[in-house]
């Protein structure tokens, strides 16, 4: 049985986006990154990131240097911390659109 690839990028604000990736195997998730980015002035900037590219799932909050906040997730099953990680960013990304704007640098 192959990895099933899932990959997209839906608009949530006028300036604002959700990309998603996942790859599944036998039903369960191998692998994610979520995040969700927002537009100032022609350029896309990561704001929050959810994924599994250290062999655990975490949180990455991005500022505007680029530099990161790794918070890593309770729940290490990939199935539920996917889940809670597209809920956590299509619930709150104004949330973090506002402190992501906000911040002193």
């Amino acid at each position: 049985m192959s990895n099933k690839k899932i990959e997209y990028v839906i608009r949530i604000g006028t300036y604002d986006r959700y990309r998603h990736l996942h790859i599944k195997e036998k039903g369960k998730i191998v692998f994610f990154r979520v995040q969700y980015e927002t537009k100032i002035a022609d350029k896309w900037y990561p704001v929050v990131r959810y994924d599994t590219s250290h062999g655990f799932a975490h949180r990455d909050i991005i500022n505007k240097k680029g530099n990161i906040k790794k918070t890593p997730l309770f729940n290490q099953d990939y199935n539920d911390a996917l889940t809670f990680a597209e809920n956590d960013l299509k619930s709150n990304w104004e949330y973090y659109k506002k402190r992501f704007l906000e911040e002193e640098l």
